[in-house]
């Protein structure tokens, strides 16, 4: 595994500042954000200047009941040779659950979940990870999560869960060391622990990040200064192996560049504090030991995850064993996070609505699970709004139904009351 060094996430609220930045070895960029016949002039200023650039993936779902879909697959292919990029990164998650397996709408979480750490769901992952890396041109990288809940009857730790998956596969492991923080405050599991436990010679990279905490719960918000004890896992990781790279991210709430650059420097102070040397990085790319699984396995997978699911977004019944105040926290979390990507993805919709765009965006989340991407969600809660006869305001009406007649087609029917005969 080549040396990466020490990076930050490429974002284009802060493009400029990265290109200016000392420093900087290489930059991540969200894979989904990116168009491989339209890369940013910024991104190509740095391939050029030899900055190693690193696509990340956020919507494979690998750790779904599903196979990984083939489309999603060859555009993540597609921006790694974009990019020249020596490797690409998912995370160790399912995003959507239901469908044709489990017999229920399929929903969308637009967020990462955590997966049960069982044999059923490693055996899943396990096989979804193979097809995944036979469709890739370069080796992939897997990371572990933030997670709000924990799945009851769980039979490994986080370290096992990820030692196994790496052994079976020969995946290479992205260890998000702010994830292992926050799942000690979410959860109680150790950092520590699970740093013994993990195969240190997969570690691709580690991403440090910020975040901030509220009524007991740890919430991972990449929009927050890195916090001491974030750079202590950080420090304590590097004690047992030099990482092949470090990364910075910061999704939102962009600090002046003088900060991020501190950031940087304290995140190289905890990594030569640790003192360790590297490890041998020689895994094989590809799979291993990974059976066939069975379509009763993925079917015991999808039921479980749809359940889950469809408690966060549709409203349905908490399964039993879960926790139902914090399912509840990530149930709002999940509506929180539709309204803000939705403001950004279609900007003109809190512009219409002004201060109310959220009340009503979340009141429209709470009745309809999304059931595709994040455009498609901003269509029909405009779409849903119009039929109801809002707003009330004609003029902001007026440009609403112009807004979404220019993406969507004709202007949906107003909803209307059928009399009785």
């Amino acid at each position: 595994m080549e040396r990466l060094g020490t990076g930050i996430g490429w974002r284009p609220e802060i493009a400029d500042a990265v290109e200016r930045m000392p420093g900087v070895d290489w930059v991540e960029v969200v894979a989904e954000n990116t168009c491989p016949g339209h890369l940013p002039e910024s991104l190509r200023r740095l391939r050029e200047r030899g900055v190693t650039v690193v696509p990340h993936g956020v919507s494979l779902g690998l750790g779904g009941a599903d196979r990984p879909d083939g489309e999603r697959l060859r555009a993540l292919a597609e921006r790694a040779e974009a990019l020249a990029a020596p490797l690409v990164t998912e995370h160790i998650a399912f995003v959507r659950a239901g469908g044709p397996r489990t017999a229920s709408p399929l929903l969308e979480a637009g967020h990462l979940l955590p997966v049960p750490r069982t044999r059923d769901a490693l055996d899943v992952l396990c096989e979804n990870v193979r097809i995944a890396q036979d469709a890739l041109p370069v080796p992939l990288a897997v990371e572990n999560i933030a997670a709000l809940i924990a799945w009851p009857g769980e039979e490994m730790t986080e370290g096992q869960f990820l030692y196994d998956l790496a052994d079976r596969t020969g995946v290479r492991l992205l260890i998000d060391v702010a994830n292992l923080h926050t799942n000690h405050v979410n959860r109680g599991e150790d950092p520590a622990k699970a740093l013994s436990e993990l195969p240190v010679e997969a570690i691709a990279y580690v991403h440090v990040a910020g975040g901030f905490e509220r009524d007991g719960v740890w919430h991972d918000s990449h929009a927050h200064p890195v916090p001491p004890a974030v750079l202590a896992i950080l420090g304590d990781l590097a004690s047992r192996v030099a990482p092949p790279g470090v990364l910075l991210e910061r999704d939102e709430n962009f600090p002046e560049p003088a900060e991020l650059e501190r950031e940087l420097t304290a995140i190289r102070a905890a990594v030569a504090a640790g003192g360790a040397t590297a490890a041998d990085a020689g895994r094989p790319g590809g799979s291993t030991s990974v059976a066939d699984v069975s379509e009763a396995t993925r079917q015991r997978v999808g039921l479980a995850q749809a359940a889950v699911l469809s408690s966060l977004v549709a409203g349905t019944p908490v399964p039993e064993g879960f926790d139902r105040v914090r399912m509840g926290v990530q149930a709002r979390a999940l509506a929180g996070k539709r309204a803000d990507v939705v403001a950004k993805v279609a900007p003109e919709l809190p512009e219409i609505l002004g201060d109310a765009y959220r009340p009503a965006f979340l009141a429209y989340a709470q009745e309809r699970p999304m059931t595709g991407g994040y455009r498609r969600d901003a269509l029909d809660f405009a779409g849903q709004l119009l039929r109801e006869g809002r707003p009330v305001d004609r003029g902001s009406r007026r440009r609403l139904r112009a807004w979404w007649q220019h993406r969507a087609g004709p202007a949906p029917r107003r909803r209307t009351l059928l009399r009785r005969a």
